[in-house]
């Protein structure tokens, strides 16, 4: 089978990317390893921002829609020190740029905008070789096969698609995140909602340890617990045992609020590890015919707020760059890299710019600039 656009990877970049181009009446096929939309877990709490992932949805033509998911009040962000005394409360007012959603209704938002037939669930690639003169054919572990003249890997940190493209393997970043959830908080957990509040909660130790908490959707408490610690530090804890590990990690926040420690200990869920990968902060490579990427597949950085916007801007910008193009691939994916280039270099300078062990007061401060 041959088509005209091959979308790998059914995550925000990628399903974006599908969205503008069915806008302009260019059909894509995107194909997702999952074997539904609900084969696994999305995420919690994303903030959209009115610089990039905001934009994007206005390219899809889904502001309404959008608008309709946010959960209001979550704007709000609070810092505490490890003995639970607040350093800033800032209430959400509603004038923020970056309201919240839950990634999993942003995803099915973008799925129920599509065609049906859209997305082919199931379809996990295995390989990818060229073919010349543009084309690209993508064999899946099924053994199946599909031949595309305009491939576009959207397929995350792991992208099959990147060495087509790229050397490029994802480094440990040297910090990894153990999530855990706390179900109807409110009436469970109270000391525990009340630390975290009505939106966002960060409890620091700056450089070293952090446990950070969003309340989404109803009495949810959704948090994230970073430590920097090397692989092999996380790979000696017995994740199997969840009783043992939350344990494990919770003697890492010794002397910590009770109220912050319960949210490691008190876990509704299996703590589950999430350690960070990261490419290098300018990764790029030669314009190669036929092929391109998006979203993390391209740049992979450590979870700071801007990884799920920027990729839905580059699912939009490809998306327009192809429709302004449809009679030269070439220079739309040229044009389009360009621009995406140009903002990961961008990015990775301000990063290096970024102190590598900010204070708490530093901390404090950046939170009350923050829109």
């Amino acid at each position: 089978m041959t088509t005209d656009v091959t979308i790998i990877g059914a995550g925000l970049g990628g399903l974006t990317l599908a969205r503008v181009l069915h806008l302009h009446g260019i059909t894509a096929t995107v194909y997702e390893a999952d074997a539904s939309p609900t084969a696994r877990p999305q995420g919690g709490l994303l903030d959209i921002h009115d610089y990039n992932g905001q934009l994007a949805v206005q390219a899809a033509g889904l502001m309404d829609e959008f608008r309709s998911i946010v959960l209001e009040g979550r704007q709000a962000i609070r810092i505490l020190d490890q003995a639970g005394n607040v350093q800033l409360d800032r209430p959400d007012d509603g004038t923020g740029g970056r309201p919240e959603v839950q990634r999993g209704e942003l995803r099915q938002l973008l799925l129920d905008s599509l065609p049906d037939g859209t997305v082919r669930w199931g379809h996990k690639v295995s390989g990818v070789r060229g073919l010349g003169d543009g084309r690209h054919e993508v064999t899946f572990a099924d053994s199946g096969t599909v031949v595309t003249r305009l491939l576009v890997g959207a397929d995350g940190a792991w992208s099959r698609v990147r060495p087509v493209l790229s050397g490029a393997v994802p480094e440990y970043s040297g910090t990894s995140c153990v999530e855990t959830y706390l179900f109807d908080a409110d009436t469970r957990h109270s000391a525990a909602a009340k630390a975290v509040g009505g939106g966002a909660m960060y409890a620091l130790d700056p450089g070293k340890r952090v446990i950070a908490a969003h309340r989404e959707r109803g009495e949810t408490l959704h948090a994230y617990v970073m430590l920097s610690e090397p692989e092999d530090w996380f790979a000696s804890i017995d994740f199997a045992d969840p009783d043992a590990a939350a344990a494990r990690i919770a003697r890492e926040f010794d002397g910590w609020a009770p109220e912050l420690t319960s949210l490691i200990t008190d876990s509704d869920t299996p703590p589950v590890l999430r350690p960070f990968y990261t490419l290098p902060a300018a990764h790029r490579w030669d314009r190669t015919p036929g092929v391109t990427l998006v979203g993390d597949a391209a740049h992979l950085i450590p979870p700071n707020g801007e990884g799920a916007n920027l990729a839905m801007l580059h699912g939009a910008e490809l998306g327009e760059a192809l429709a302004a193009h449809t009679d030269d691939i070439e220079t739309a994916l040229t044009a389009y890299e360009q621009r995406m280039f140009a903002r990961a270099t961008a990015a990775g300078e301000a990063e290096a710019d970024a102190p590598d062990d900010p204070s708490l007061e530093e901390l404090v401060s950046f939170f009350a600039r923050a829109e």
